[in-house]
């Protein structure tokens, strides 16, 4: 059956590897399970509704993956994504968690949508490789300024706006440890260096009393009290539809950047440069992000940290199912994840902003019209707390200093769109 279901033979693998690759994924990427419904807890979600939308949407949009598109690779709620949905959405634009999770609804629909459509190979071409680059190193900083809030490593200051935190607290100790060890770990090639330094640092916050142990498995089945909660009574206002662009806009790239870069991995890419089943891969990742805003999380998308699977030999949609099932086992585990301490979930955040700063290193800081735009598309994102702002101001800046310099020519109609938009956001705001 799994061999009709998979085609192993014809892609030169096992049950027996794909099987290991699935759990090499699992542990790389479960962190999300303790991470997510914390996030989603700071909008207003309660955790255990948090913890079910996770795993539930988790495991469909995995299994969508697996027997649709045929990819050894996971689909999850996107950090960055998930942040920006509770701190720049709820708490930033005070938006209720019911209407954010309408807007990822509405955008990941409308990204359906448009992928059934030759208009995304078009605006995959028509945004510079530059700003996809600074938006995502921005998403980098703004989640690892949360992350470092969370662990009280910085605070804020009525004078300066930040300082130093307590440095002598015991949870920012551990914290910082909890850094070091995620770091420490992954750097010998130890396969789930997050999730082993989350159980360690919550092990010794429950021995130390730090944290309080409520269990490991439910005696009852959670509930999932923020499934089908849209809200659709902002659905005209400017300020919504902005949401919606940004989230659209964000969820695009993500996706197609991050499956693209499987694509190399996995041996996807054909001579001619096309990639098998893209197109299936892509709608599998939207329909994720559908079907997790249905549940009550904020949007999917594909695991970069699939590629430990595919590092491990998982070749088919084979490695994506047995993710899904591991996931879905961990439904049982509720309390355990309910009892894990925000100082050993925080490191996470720090540790996975420094993967979005990566494609820094490619930008040409000597060409002042490409470095500016994306030092503030970068920048703005923390500092301002919005995303879109980042987004906004970035594009307009693009546009205005090709214009100065008289390489106007190279700007196109995405980009124009894309400011226009912006324009009228930052008016709006």
């Amino acid at each position: 059956m799994l061999e009709t279901l998979f085609g192993l033979k014809a892609a030169a693998t096992s049950v027996r590897t794909e099987v290991l690759a699935g759990l090499s994924t699992f542990l790389t990427m479960s962190f999300i399970i303790a991470v997510n419904p914390m996030i989603l807890a700071d909008a207003g979600i309660p955790f255990e509704a948090g913890f079910v939308a996770t795993i539930i949407a988790t495991t469909v949009g995995t299994a969508i993956m697996a027997f649709w598109a045929k990819w050894p690779v996971a689909v999850a709620p996107g950090m960055g994504l998930n942040a920006y949905f509770a701190y720049g959405l709820v708490l930033g634009q005070q938006f209720s968690w019911q209407q954010a999770l309408t807007a990822v609804f509405v955008a990941s629909l409308l990204f359906f949508l448009f992928s059934l459509s030759k208009a995304r190979s078009w605006l995959i071409g028509a945004i510079p490789t530059s700003m996809q680059v600074g938006i995502t190193a921005g998403i980098g900083l703004f989640l690892a300024m949360i992350g470092l809030q969370s662990m009280g490593l910085v605070a804020a200051d009525p004078d300066t706006i930040v300082r130093l935190g307590a440095v002598n607290a015991p949870e920012l100790l551990l914290a910082l440890a909890g850094l070091v060890l995620m770091a420490g770990l992954q750097a010998r090639g130890i396969a789930g260096s997050i999730l082993i330094s989350i159980i360690v640092l919550s092990v010794i916050g429950w021995v130390s009393g730090l944290a309080e142990f409520g269990g490991i498995i439910s005696t009852s089945v959670p509930t999932a009290s923020a499934a089908f909660q849209l809200d659709f009574s902002v659905l005209t206002s400017f300020a919504f539809l902005s949401v919606v662009f940004v989230l659209f806009f964000l969820d695009f790239f993500d996706t197609t950047g991050t499956l693209t870069a499987i694509a190399d991995l996995s041996g996807k890419r054909k001579a001619d440069g096309s990639i098998d089943n893209l197109d299936r891969a892509v709608l599998a990742d939207t329909g994720a992000s559908i079907v997790g805003s249905l549940m009550g999380t904020s949007s999917m998308t594909t695991y970069m940290e699939s590629a430990t699977g595919i590092k491990a030999g998982g070749r088919t949609g084979l490695t994506a199912l047995v993710v899904a099932i591991l996931f879905l086992f961990c439904l049982l585990l509720q309390p355990l994840f309910a009892s894990i301490p925000g100082f050993a979930t925080a490191p996470a955040l720090v540790f996975v902003a420094a993967a979005f700063l990566q494609p820094l290193r490619n930008i040409d800081w000597d060409d002042a019209v490409v470095g500016i735009p994306v030092l503030l598309t970068t920048l703005i994102m923390p500092l301002t707390f919005s995303i879109a702002a980042g987004i906004a101001i970035g594009f307009l800046a693009y546009i205005a200093i090709h214009v100065i310099a008289g390489r106007s020519r190279n700007l196109n109609a995405g980009i124009i769109i894309i400011g226009l938009f912006g324009a009228l956001w930052l008016i709006a705001n």
